[in-house]
């Protein structure tokens, strides 16, 4: 395992009107201009114009992601502000119509949304994607399948998509139900083996059904220009402590099936209808619905399989470094998700005002607040987080 436990994290973030708190149709693009210079390295746009992305450099620690993310929310927040904008970190925009949103003008997206046509615009959807280093490419390949029952946990955790076009959807993360109208996403199929995923993924670029595997957009996915495996499952997560305890997990749960080869070596298409039933219930029901547990054949609570990974797992947090953020996810369970914190500022503030607006532009600011590391704006308004 050379150069163990390197990662590299990326956010997509929400661009909304600071006055209005809805998203515009157009970003300005002075704000681009200054974000760009300010991290030319980090920051890049997203296929809508409401939406933009950070990249940290390559981590070897979690203080050196913290840093980053820090750096690059408390940064682009600041930005925003500037430029009349608020900075969201969170799966769908509370209150925002994907048919007033406007494509980015680049070559790779125009193609795509001649491709995906009202998909494409439907897509107003933010995500955390995690690279974390395997050498071996085969490895990625098996990796891929073998961490498949763990991601509806990585789901449940990250839950931040409870609205959408201005309504509760009843769902604790919609971000994944709406991500699923495109093609190629969802868990990937059960390749025999890498041979098998290798001539599936040549003939879909030799017949121009795809460009190249970046086009793959499953829930997980060997990185088509890195030396990675690329988490894709998990809503953008509000807090920065959600964001440390995924990456954290992940890269345990990484290292632990690489250190322990016959862990979910022998899935079969049965198991992978399990993960898709569990990850149903992620994106229904967060941390407060059970997941199937396939090898007792029971239904398990979110909190006692957390629990359980977290303590499976701590021989490999303590060889990465990341004791600390492993133990956020216990935190997150104890104290709610974003989706959670995100439905009470909803209620408290629609019952004070009596308005159904007043409680989407509450859970907006609660939003910014957080994105931008700053808690006490939201005390100061008077809300509950």
């Amino acid at each position: 395992m050379s150069n163990e436990g390197l990662f590299g994290i990326e956010e997509e973030y929400f661009l909304a009107d600071a006055v209005t708190r809805g998203i515009g149709r157009k970003v300005s693009a002075a704000f681009i201009e200054a974000a760009q210079r300010a991290f030319p390295e980090e920051v890049q746009r997203e296929m809508l114009q409401s939406q933009i992305e950070v990249a940290t450099p390559i981590c070897r620690t979690m203080d050196e992601a913290r840093r980053s993310l820090t750096r690059l929310r408390t940064g682009l927040a600041g930005l925003a502000l500037e430029h009349d904008m608020l900075l969201l970190a969170c799966g769908t925009h509370p209150s925002a119509a994907w048919s007033r949103q406007r494509a980015t003008e680049a070559a790779r997206y125009d193609t795509l949304m001649r491709d995906l046509q009202m998909l494409g615009s439907r897509n107003q959807l933010c995500g955390l994607h995690v690279h974390v280093e395997v050498a071996d490419a085969d490895e990625r390949i098996r990796l891929m399948a073998r961490i498949m029952p763990f991601l509806p946990v990585i789901l449940a955790l990250s839950t931040s998509s409870p609205f959408w076009q201005g309504r509760r959807t009843g769902l604790m993360g919609y971000r994944l139900a709406a991500y699923g109208e495109l093609p190629r996403t969802g868990l990937p199929d059960l390749f025999a083996d890498p041979a098998d995923y290798r001539a599936y993924l040549d003939t879909m670029v030799a017949t121009g059904a795809i460009k190249d595997g970046s086009y793959l957009w499953w829930a997980i996915r060997p990185s088509d220009k890195l030396p990675t495996l690329e988490l894709r499952i998990a809503d953008s997560c509000t807090r920065l402590d959600d964001t440390l305890a995924i990456v954290a997990l992940y890269r345990c749960l990484v290292r632990h099936l690489l250190r322990h080869p016959g862990l979910n070596a022998d899935l079969t298409p049965a198991s992978r209808a399990i993960a898709c039933e569990n990850l149903w219930r992620a994106q229904r029901y967060g941390i407060h619905g059970g997941l199937i547990d396939e090898p007792s054949r029971s239904m398990r609570s979110v909190p006692d399989l957390v629990g359980d990974l977290v303590s499976r797992l701590a021989d490999d947090a303590r060889a990465l470094g990341c004791e600390a953020e492993l133990s956020l996810c216990n935190d997150v369970v104890t104290n709610g998700t974003s989706a959670d914190v995100q439905l009470a500022v909803f209620e408290e503030a629609r019952g004070r005002s009596g308005g159904q607006n007043a409680g989407l532009a509450a859970v907006v600011d609660w939003i910014a607040s957080e994105t931008r590391l700053d808690r006490t704006g939201w005390a100061r308004q008077g809300g509950a987080a």
